[in-house]
């Protein structure tokens, strides 16, 4: 049952990732002839109008396949007939929409069960922040020379600290005050800590919870970046990346919590989905999204055929990614 409806909520993802390209697509009048949630062999499909609704078995994604879409179709409905500003539209609508998803369904969750704010509200004595002189009231403005805008961008800015020295930029009754605490390691969460507690907003107004949205979705951004970071720069391990399974995984965990934790999960993954999507590599959004927006810089038509070709090729590196990645999830699952 929770795999389910963890299956479900990424579907839902899928579905409305795919839903912007479509929605771009017809406005801008292209004619769509495939709507697949899922990749690989069909279970069962719909023919409307002009559109196939298809559902395929391997639940790991979607697409919109759009006539001229990979190859010039002297068609004026096709893809490649329009200009590369409509293509732009149609093609960075995907990403958007799960932004916007995000936003709405932090939102949301903010709303339901309030959220923690970037103040403290209590301090733990014989800990790191109670010896720097932190107190309760202090709101944290600045870790590192970074701004702190929601209570996650100062968890992982302590997590990325990773035991090392961190300067704090407070404000404490309308002035503001430096002060350095270097995180000590919880030997129960298995985690670096200063030992404070944030003050919680338990029943937010309409604009407040908006705008934990907005904040939430920006911090999960710069945390994804961050970690991307410290990937390559050998910070950390490949093996700390998981595929599908471990989604499935994290979402069935986050299911069995409750259905406020799997969204909020979902949200987190929906933000995911769209930052993957606009890296700049063929088959992906962000590769189209790059070349379209070198069309409209440098106004040089590109070959719709030799961009056809890329995309087929950038494609079947990303499903032999899928392939060892999956491999990698069961031969060396992440331990949850």
């Amino acid at each position: 049952m929770y795999i389910l409806g963890a299956i479900l909520a990424f579907s839902v993802l899928v579905i409305v990732h795919e839903l912007g390209h479509f929605t771009l697509a017809k406005l801008n009048g292209v004619k769509v002839e495939e709507f697949s949630l899922g990749m690989g062999p069909k279970l069962f499909g719909i023919k409307g109008k002009e559109t196939e609704y298809l559902i395929k078995a391997l639940p790991i994604g979607g697409y919109v396949r759009m006539l001229g879409e990979e190859e010039k179709v002297s068609d004026a409905r096709a893809f490649s007939s329009k200009s590369p500003v409509q293509k732009l539209s149609i093609i960075a609508a995907g990403p958007l929409m799960n932004f916007i998803l995000a936003i709405l369904m932090f939102a949301f969750i903010g709303s339901i069960r309030g959220f923690a704010l970037p103040v403290v509200d209590t301090v733990d004595k014989d800990k790191p922040a109670y010896s720097a002189g932190i107190q309760n009231g202090d709101k944290i403005i600045m870790v590192n020379n970074k701004k702190i805008k929601t209570w996650d961008d100062f968890f992982t800015e302590v997590y990325l600290a990773n035991g090392s020295t961190m300067n704090i930029k407070l404000l404490r009754n309308g002035e503001t005050k430096s002060i350095d605490v270097t995180p000590v390691k919880d030997t129960v969460e298995n985690r670096y800590i200063v030992g404070i507690r944030p003050v919680l907003l338990e029943k937010p107004s309409f604009g407040q919870s908006v705008s934990y949205g907005f904040t939430q979705t920006k911090t999960i951004i710069g945390q994804t970046f961050s970690v991307l970071k410290t990937l390559f720069t050998g910070k950390a391990s490949a093996g700390d990346i998981g595929g599908p399974i471990t989604i499935i995984k994290v979402s069935t965990k986050a299911a069995e919590q409750g259905i406020i934790p799997l969204m909020a999960f979902a949200a987190y993954l929906s933000v995911q989905l769209a930052i993957f999507n606009i890296i700049p590599f063929p088959a992906l959004d962000g590769g189209w999204i790059f070349l379209l927006l070198f069309e409209i810089i440098t106004r040089k038509k590109l070959d719709d055929n030799k961009v056809g070709v890329l995309n087929y090729i950038g494609f079947a590196i990303l499903m032999a990614l899928m392939v060892v990645v999956v491999i990698k999830d069961i031969l060396y699952p992440i331990k949850l």
